[in-house]
């Protein structure tokens, strides 16, 4: 009898570059051989995810797959009651005897997404957005800000947390927010609402770096960079290592910029011409650990109007 795998994605589906690179790891994984079942988890609260994932557990499972942070705390509340099943989470922190994680460091990109914005401003403030406040996005932000500092101690850093990260309207009204502020680039770290965004920039001056995949190459009319974190590799080997008999449950695995296939920094020509030497200079650094992202923030955040 084939293993019972489930992958769970935490949004609307089809919605969303993070969504999409889970996706596509999970896709991947079925090409290699492997049957899964792709689930799409539409409550936006962690109760609500958490009776969707005991749902699938219920049907009777090998192995559930929970694409992101959103992931932690779901897992948490039903690990202990399925027992004998197999748990992962990419992006995730929460582990247990039964629950690993895969990792990758979206902070390194991040922390040179950081730099060059520094680098790049001209109006010498540089913004963050996101939605929701879950771990993988508050390290971005803190490793996105540590670049900032490191590289242009003389900028502005204003960020935002909108709290929904499928909400187009609500994105582009905290991005038109960062603006006003004086922002002209922003590191959106966004999944389906990233439209809004889009929206603010072709509307303004205001220009985009990405996160995730090459957003770069998708819309070089409003990406200026895109720090690339392809989390749907963990998907693809927490299906592979349970199938083989390598799932360690209780530890992480972890892929960063030494892994550039699935993280690193991608920059529109003209940036790579002037800044590419000194970001350079800055992954040396950071691939010899001599700088080392940092994973918490605790400077202000813009408050957004109800």
């Amino acid at each position: 009898m084939s293993a019972r795998i489930a992958v769970a994605l935490f949004g609307p589906e089809g919605r969303g570059s993070f969504n999409e690179s889970g996706l596509q790891g999970a896709l991947r994984a079925r090409a290699a051989g492997y049957a899964l079942d792709v689930h799409w988890i539409a409550p936006p609260d962690a109760a609500g995810r958490a009776e969707a994932l005991r749902a699938l557990c219920r049907g009777g499972l090998d192995l559930l797959v929970a694409h992101g942070g959103q992931g932690d705390a779901p897992v948490a509340a039903i690990s202990a009651e399925f027992a004998d099943t197999r748990f992962a989470i990419t992006q995730g922190s929460f582990l247990a005897p039964n629950v690993a994680c895969y990792e990758v460091l979206q902070e390194q990109s991040a922390f040179l997404a950081g730099v060059l914005a520094g680098l790049a401003s001209k109006t010498r403030v540089v913004g963050h957005l996101s939605g929701e406040k879950v771990r993988p996005g508050l390290k971005g932000r803190a490793a996105f800000a540590h670049g900032v500092r490191a590289a242009a101690p003389d900028c502005r850093f204003v960020t935002s947390f909108c709290g929904v990260q499928h909400d187009v309207g609500l994105a582009f009204a905290t991005a038109q927010a960062l603006q006003r502020e004086g922002v002209d680039l922003v590191f959106a770290m966004i999944d389906g609402g990233r439209e809004g965004v889009n929206r603010a920039c072709r509307e303004g001056p205001l220009r985009q770096i990405g996160n995730v995949l090459d957003w770069v190459a998708r819309d070089p009319a409003v990406f200026v960079a895109s720090a690339i974190a392809d989390s749907g590799r963990g998907v693809t080997e927490a299906i592979g290592d349970f199938t083989t008999g390598r799932l360690a449950p209780g530890t992480t695995r972890i892929h960063g910029l030494a892994s550039p296939d699935c993280v690193r920094l991608v920059m529109a020509p003209a940036l790579q011409a002037e800044h590419g030497t000194a970001l350079a200079a800055w992954q040396q650094r950071l691939l010899s650990g001599e700088v080392v992202p940092q994973t918490d923030y605790d400077g202000p955040e813009l408050a957004l109007p109800r």
